[in-house]
């Protein structure tokens, strides 16, 4: 089975789980409900995974065998995607299934701006993980008229070649990463009953 097809199958379970938690009542527990925050580490877990084995067994061994390059322009180049962009194509695929669920990379030194924290909680919440990178930081925030529970995870370093490209890219604003250092963070959304 493809990286891909794996992601997908491991995201639709956990959005099954969350059209699960969704189907009880709101703001009653039944006993097949599952926790927001055990959903969204759930959710975590399997976006973790795919990236990490994205980098470390596709980008990384197709680049050290020569075989062929990543680069952020891709699409153009007949490259592989950056693992950012890999992970921001699966986002953009998980969209298309209909689930509210959202997940994007956020960052207090973007390369990319989109990638900036756009609320105060996120704000917040990358300063957090880069205290305690072994902690999500977690809570339930109002956006566009809704309720959400969000969950920010660090983002680190989980091979050499994040932090060669974090620290050649001259948008980077810092140059002196190290392997596991956080470079931001994963934030997970979902939908929350009122």
């Amino acid at each position: 089975m493809s990286t891909r097809m794996w992601f997908v199958a491991g995201l639709s379970i956990a959005l099954c789980l969350v059209g699960g938690w969704g189907s009880s009542h709101a703001g009653k527990e039944s006993a097949s409900s599952v926790p927001l925050e055990t959903v969204a580490d759930y959710i975590y877990s399997v976006l973790a995974a795919d990236r990490t084995f994205y980098t470390v067994h596709v980008v990384e061994r197709m680049q050290r065998r020569g075989v062929i390059e990543s680069s952020e322009n891709w699409r153009l180049e007949s490259a592989l995607p950056l693992p950012a962009q890999f992970f921001q194509e699966s986002s953009s695929l998980a969209e298309l299934t209909g689930s509210k669920v959202q997940y994007r990379l956020i960052s207090l030194n973007p390369i990319n701006k989109q990638s900036s924290p756009r609320t105060e909680f996120e704000q917040k919440a990358l300063a957090a993980v880069l205290t305690h990178p072994d902690k999500p930081y977690k809570g339930f925030v109002r956006e566009g008229g809704g309720r959400y529970f969000q969950a920010v995870y660090a983002d680190q370093a989980v091979s050499p070649s994040c932090v060669t490209c974090h620290n050649a890219d001259p948008r980077s604003a810092k140059h002196d990463y190290k392997l596991n250092d956080v470079l931001g963070g994963v934030l997970i959304s979902i939908p929350a009953p009122e």
